[in-house]
């Protein structure tokens, strides 16, 4: 196993953690505000983790499953406008975390033949099991640090490259 591959793993094992630390005592006030820069919410970010944890359960188990599949992209602020990002939190975070869960034991539990796996995204181009699992490693770190912006915990300048990507 590569030490990147490693590395992203344990970040990917953390991911939840992140998210929950971040929302630690929040109020519906705090899970209402708007971040800094204007954008989603604590509330909006936790519904959005669950949505985005889902796709990425499908993708996943399509790159393992299938030869080459076709990965769609989805809209993100389609689903925040259209999917009731309005309501509690308490349902998303645990998709997103038993989501996690699975998909933690099935990639701990992959041969390198399976690493090896790959298709293709329609935003993106070529689509591996190692690409898939560096972004969904970051994603609830990244969107973590959003909340802890939007909670004046940290600074709220945001690196281009620690931006969401679908």
């Amino acid at each position: 196993m590569s030490i990147d591959r490693t590395a992203h793993l344990e970040r990917y094992r953390t991911g939840l953690r992140a998210v929950l630390e971040a929302l630690a005592d929040i109020t519906d006030a705090e899970l209402d505000q708007p971040a800094p820069d204007g954008g989603w919410t604590a509330r909006d970010v936790a519904h959005h983790l669950a949505d985005s944890e889902t796709n990425g359960f499908i993708r996943l188990r399509r790159l393992i499953a299938e030869d080459d599949p076709v990965i769609v992209a989805y809209d993100q602020d389609l689903y925040a406008r259209q999917l009731h990002y309005d309501r509690p939190i308490a349902s998303s975070l645990a998709v997103l975390g038993a989501v996690r869960a699975s998909s933690l034991e099935l990639l701990e539990a992959l041969t390198p033949e399976e690493w090896a796996r790959s298709g293709q995204h329609s935003d993106s181009g070529r689509y591996s099991v190692d690409d898939w699992l560096g972004i969904y490693a970051s994603h609830p770190h990244d969107h973590a640090a959003q909340i802890r912006r939007a909670r004046g915990w940290e600074p709220t300048e945001v690196p281009a490259a620690t931006r969401d990507r679908t």
